[in-house]
Order: C-alpha cells, then sequence, then structure tokens
C-alpha cells in the first residue's frame, strides 16, 4: 500500500513516519474536509489502511484521495489498484482493541511549571483552579513516549469511572503543528473517543457538549467534550444515558457547525432535548464572564 508514492505523484504535501508530524504507521497530510484548521491532520493508517483525521473523523478513501489529489472519483477507482490500495467496505471498527503496553505517561512529566502557568494565564484560564481540579502535570524541553515528541506541553489526564484511562496533551509554544497529541491507542485503557471528557461527579441532568478539553475548562463542571467534532455511537449513547437535556456548542466554522446539527438530531433520536448553541469562535476562547452568562443562559 505505497501511499507514498501515490502523493509523490500527484504532488500531495504529507509527513511520513519518523516526521515529527507523523505517528508510528501512519502517514499524514493536510485533512481537505477541515475547513480553516491548517496543519497534518489527516493520517492514513499503514496497517490498516484506512483514513483518520485526529478532529474530523473517519473519512472514505476513494472520496479522501479525490479531494487530496483534484481527480473526480471514478477516475481515482481507476488507479488506485496501481498503488497497492484495497478500499475498505467500511469504516473501521470502534471495539476496543487489544491493549499490548501499559498506560503511562510521557517521560519527565512533571507539575506545571511557570512556562505552562503562564500559557494558561495568558488564556484568560486560573492553573491553580485548572490543575486542582482537572490533575494537570507539564512537560519540558525533553519528553517522549513511543518516539512521539511531547515537549513543552500540559499533559490532561483522562478519567473514566474515577480512573485515568488516557491523556491528551497541549503545546503551549503554538509554534507545533499539531496542538495536540494524544496517547499513543495501545497505551490507553478505553480509548479516548469511545468515552467523553469531563468530571462525571458533578453532571447532572442538563450538559453541555463541546469539542475538547480547553472548552470544557471554560464552560465548567457542567460540560463535557467529545474530542473533536466527528462523534462515534458509543459516545452518542454515552451522553444520552447520562443527560435528559443537552445543549451542543461546538466552534462556527461550517464542518462543526453541520456536526454539532447532526449530534442534535441524534440524540433527540435517542429522546434527549437537545438544541445547538451557535457562537462566535470556539468555548476555550471566550472571556470568561462571557462563558458565565452563557452557562446560565443554559442552566437555568
Amino acid at each position: 500500500m505505497d501511499i507514498e508514492r501515490l502523493y509523490r505523484d500527484f504532488g500531495v504535501d504529507y509527513a511520513s513516519e519518523g516526521h515529527r508530524h507523523a505517528r508510528p504507521g501512519w502517514i499524514n497530510a493536510s485533512c481537505p474536509f477541515c475547513t480553516g484548521n491548517p496543519g497534518y491532520h489527516l493520517g492514513f493508517d499503514l496497517d490498516g489502511n484506512y483514513y483518520y483525521c485526529w478532529r474530523c473523523g473517519w473519512h472514505p478513501i476513494i472520496q479522501t484521495i479525490s479531494k487530496l489529489t483534484n481527480i473526480s472519483e471514478p477516475e481515482v477507482r481507476k488507479f488506485i489498484k496501481q498503488y497497492g490500495l484495497t478500499v475498505p467496505k467500511s469504516r473501521p471498527s470502534s471495539e476496543a482493541t487489544v491493549r499490548i503496553k501499559a498506560h503511562r505517561m510521557p517521560s519527565y512529566t512533571e507539575p506545571m511549571g511557570s512556562n505552562h502557568r503562564q500559557y494558561l494565564i495568558r488564556r484568560g484560564f486560573d492553573p491553580d483552579e485548572l490543575g486542582k481540579l482537572w490533575n494537570l502535570v507539564g512537560t519540558g524541553p525533553i519528553s517522549k513516549l513511543d518516539g512521539l515528541d511531547f515537549k513543552h506541553r500540559i499533559i490532561i489526564p483522562i478519567v473514566w469511572d474515577q480512573k485515568e484511562v488516557s491523556f491528551t496533551s497541549r503545546d503551549i509554544t503554538n509554534k507545533h503543528p499539531l496542538r495536540y497529541i494524544t496517547c499513543p491507542k495501545d497505551r490507553e485503557l478505553i480509548h479516548h473517543k469511545e468515552i467523553i471528557y469531563g468530571r462525571q461527579e458533578y453532571w447532572k441532568d442538563i450538559g453541555i457538549c463541546v469539542e475538547g478539553p480547553t472548552d470544557v475548562w471554560r464552560l465548567g463542571v457542567n460540560s463535557f467534550a467529545t474530542f473533536g467534532i466527528k462523534y462515534i455511537p458509543q459516545q452518542v449513547r454515552i451522553i444520552a444515558k447520562t443527560f435528559k437535556r443537552v445543549a451542543v456548542v461546538y466552534d462556527d466554522d461550517p464542518q462543526a457547525v453541520v456536526q454539532a446539527k447532526k449530534l442534535v438530531a441524534d440524540l433527540r433520536f435517542r429522546g434527549v432535548d437537545a438544541f445547538h448553541v451557535p457562537i462566535v469562535g470556539d468555548p476555550g476562547g471566550m472571556k470568561q464572564e462571557d462563558a458565565n452568562y452563557l452557562i446560565k443562559q443554559i442552566i437555568k
């Protein structure tokens, strides 16, 4: 499955395995489905032979190559076998996989330092409050896990049923093209896309659904995140089982708005009183006083 040769032949910019922007076993390119979000978000799994964007999820292989190469889907079907590629009939299963490595944090993970705290302060967060509530830690100039570089990041534990099952991380330099890098899948006790992020013990009947951890930090313990706008049925089941009323507050880019409205429809089908709350920008970037006002309007 020579995806690199295909990319070279058609002039698609990519990051190959071993590049700092590509995880082991993946070839990354800019996602043509993520409007307004540049970066090597779209990965091609060399073993599973499928596409997955860290932000907007799984995409069909023919449609994706068509968009990347600006060639029609019928024409792609004609030449794709030349590259040894076979097309899966369905998306990869979301069933839990066998974990062959112990779950652990990246190397040299320590309590947040002044650089981590200043990053949070610049974004209008209280580092003491966040550190205590979300158990945040940080990394310095050297930090790795399974070949992935986690330097200069805030490490965000992902807890489910009072147990840490995974983690994600946020670059604090704003220079790395991958703002978030998540725990390698074979070290996750539960794959993060099979659950939602938040503090379960604080959840009540009304919940606020957002994209990522920083959005949750801004909107508080009544909120939860789906780890991107591309959710899976298992997450919908969890949300419907947990909440009676849900406000979906995704970012304002077109793809996010489409996904927000789709999630509302899926939740309503399961009997949840769900509704979309449009905003300008993203929840994590709101001023805290504006976020507090929005919360009051939702949680009445």
